[in-house]
């Protein structure tokens, strides 16, 4: 079964543009009026409310076929800590990354402790619907 095509028909701009206001909107989490912005920059001038209904309209199509293209995790993950100073209390980040550099989960705590580390592996092979081993 195959999805229908996004129609751009009795739109002004081409769908470059629209798919463009769109993706720099859900990809980057910028506001309608940054994305104006950004188009303006360029001497193109749309309004922050066009670009919120391109997005309420093609949004969830565009983000579809996002997802379906992305690529696979790589075959190496790292696990990095840091800490981090909120409010001036420390706090652990832990995070795992991919070789490409694409975050896959991270968690925050008060303590450090080993079995954070263990725990955001196990959540992680988890959503990643992998077999992981006893620790």
């Amino acid at each position: 079964m195959s999805t229908p095509s996004i129609s751009y028909k009795r739109h002004r701009f081409p769908p470059e543009i629209i798919t463009h206001a769109v993706w720099l909107y859900c990809r980057f989490n910028l506001s309608f009026r940054e994305v104006e912005e950004m188009f303006l920059e360029r001497g193109i001038d749309i309004s922050y409310e066009t670009i919120r209904r391109w997005v309420a309209k093609f949004g969830p199509a565009i983000a579809c076929g996002l997802r379906r293209r992305q690529s696979q995790l790589g075959e190496f993950w790292h696990l990095d800590e840091v800490v981090v100073k909120i409010k001036g209390r420390k706090f652990w980040l832990w995070r795992a990354v991919d070789q490409n550099g694409v975050v896959l989960d991270e968690i925050l705590q008060t303590r450090r402790n080993t079995a954070a580390a263990k725990r955001l592996l196990a959540r992680l092979m988890k959503k990643e619907c992998l077999a992981h081993p006893a620790f």
